[in-house]
């Protein structure tokens, strides 16, 4: 009788993480600005209150959303703060800058909500191919958030991966 073939991978006590699993797939907005300068120079507040008042935010909702102002132009603190209390009950992340900006406001929000407890003293592989946007800034942040619980870190797939730490 032939050896029978073993799974060695999947009898491992390891644990396989895919960031990928955590990361929301609502849909990315850039809301500019610019649009409510007064003659691309500069804001009037009497005006973007107004905008403020009558524009219809529910269309931001379970978005997640990028407040910009793109015109070379002096915008008061407070308009973003505006803005951001007013998406508050619509959108899903609110960030200021641009859509990069955004994606790692999404990608911090989404590392910390990781429940550590599961990972605590565990032996973790980072999935390798994630399909996220700007992999790198999330796999540092992740590896931040990590290390500390764990009890050896890899990266990659089961059958090869790259050591990254080993708790002393």
């Amino acid at each position: 009788m032939a050896d029978e073939i073993v799974n060695k991978v999947a009898n491992s006590k390891l644990v396989n993480l895919d960031l990928s699993d955590f990361y929301p797939k609502n849909e990315r907005i850039q809301l500019d600005i610019k649009d409510q300068l007064w003659e691309g120079i500069a804001l009037k507040e009497k005006d973007f209150r107004e905008f403020i008042s009558t524009n219809d935010w529910s269309q931001y909702q379970d978005k997640c959303v990028a407040i910009q102002c793109s015109a070379d132009a002096i915008i008061p603190s407070w308009a973003y703060m505006l803005i951001a209390v007013s998406l508050e009950s619509f959108a899903t992340h609110i960030a200021f800058g641009d859509l990069i900006e955004l994606e790692k406001v999404i990608c911090i929000n989404t590392i910390d909500s990781i429940a550590l407890d599961e990972y605590l003293d565990q032996r973790l592989i980072i999935k390798g191919c994630a399909d996220i946007p700007n992999p790198e800034f999330a796999l540092v942040e992740l590896t931040k958030k990590l290390t500390p619980v764990v009890k050896s870190l890899m990266f990659g797939e089961a059958c090869s991966t790259v050591p990254l730490y080993k708790k002393k």
